[in-house]
């Protein structure tokens, strides 16, 4: 956590109100959120009542996916089409997939390019084929494995074109890159990828936009998400935004030059090393990377080992670990996906951080091929 965010959530937890109440307690604590939703509004370009706090961006992303669906089909039963991005973070993937499953959504994956860029001339036609039909349009700010950013402003603009409303997760983007929330329709955030603590976030809800919610109760939010506020957080991530956006210019330029060093070193001083993503439209603070025959889980162990903390990057179920379907989406093999691993540095990486990882990085690789690749 940035000490700017965790000061204002300590000085928070030790105090009592409800922010649905109207003691003294109460109003005291609604205007330490109140004025947190200000700030993070301002940051996002948006007026503070479109800012809805939730748990955090898993919350956030749900609400927006099945809030949307439910209540644009409920107004029109011909909308049944869910358009989404192939490279999505499972927060989204799995709604969408859950919507096709048990309520009856025609899903579709966009396709991306061999970068993980959205293929936005494909968007246009699964648009102009049947707008009315679409229920809605979601598509990741920036990716949380490879770092492609994504063309946003193209894709809003074709949205609104055909009267579509459009999600995007920004979870990844905030504090990383200048994100604009009033260019999209629904937008998720989330405190702690900005140094903020874990547990809370917020949907961007653009108003007058129908939304079906998830959670019935009390009516706070705008009766979209019910449930007693939590001041001390939602104090933290403010401060954690307001903080990240004033350094953001010089801190993503420094960790930028980290990460361009740590792909540069790693490349010259192993071979079989190939870098994913889009190498020019990226997030600063990611590098991800394949090692030709090797086990990414073991090689992630390895180095967990030696005190460099990585990630794969994948989804695993019960235990058993599969490919990435964000890189099997840009049209790597399975066996090159399983041989990858992302590398993320911060605000608080330094370079020695980088030197660490490259004392250790090249005896792992090795130790690893030997060992030989994932079946």
């Amino acid at each position: 956590m940035r000490p700017e965010a965790l000061a204002a959530m300590t000085a928070e937890l030790g105090t009592v109100g409800n922010p649905s109440s109207l003691h003294s307690s109460g109003r005291r604590a609604r205007r330490v959120v109140e004025e947190s939703r200000e700030a993070i509004a301002a940051v996002l370009g948006v007026s503070a009542g479109d800012v809805v706090f939730t748990s955090g961006g898993t919350e956030a992303d749900n609400l927006a996916v099945k809030g949307l669906y439910r209540a644009r089909r409920a107004a029109d039963g011909r909308r049944t089409r869910v358009l989404a991005s192939s490279v999505e973070h499972h927060a989204v993937l799995d709604p969408v997939e859950h919507l096709g499953a048990a309520e009856g959504a025609e899903v579709e994956w966009l396709e991306v390019d061999h970068v993980g860029r959205l293929r936005t001339d494909l968007l246009e036609k699964r648009l102009l084929g049947d707008p009315s039909s679409v229920a809605l349009v979601t598509v990741m700010w920036a990716n949380n494995e490879v770092g492609t950013t994504q063309p946003i402003a193209e894709v809003a603009a074709l949205c609104a074109e055909h009267g579509v409303p459009l999600h995007t997760d920004a979870v990844q983007a905030l504090g990383a890159l200048e994100v604009d929330a009033s260019t999209v329709d629904s937008l998720a955030v989330s405190a702690h990828k900005v140094g903020g603590p874990h547990g809370v976030g917020a949907l961007v809800l653009r108003r007058g936009l129908a939304l079906e919610p998830l959670l019935h109760g009390g009516g706070q939010e705008r009766d979209v998400r019910s449930g007693t506020l939590d001041a001390p957080s939602i104090a933290g991530f403010a401060a954690a935004v307001l903080a990240s956006e004033a350094d953001r210019a010089v801190r993503t330029a420094r960790v930028r030059r980290l990460r361009d060093d740590l792909v540069a070193r790693v490349s010259a001083a192993i071979d079989g090393v190939t870098r994913n993503g889009d190498p020019v439209d990226n997030l600063p603070g990611i590098a991800h990377l394949s090692f030709d025959g090797c086990a990414g889980d073991a090689l992630l162990l390895l180095l967990d080992a030696a005190g460099v903390e990585c990630s794969r990057g994948s989804a695993c179920s019960a235990g058993v670990p599969r490919p990435s379907h964000v890189l099997l989406a840009m049209g790597l093999d399975p066996s090159t996906a399983m041989s990858s691993l992302r590398f993320s540095l911060g605000h608080t990486s330094r370079a020695s951080d980088v030197d660490r990882l490259l004392e250790v990085l090249p005896g792992a690789v090795a130790r690893a091929r030997r060992a030989g690749p994932s079946r």
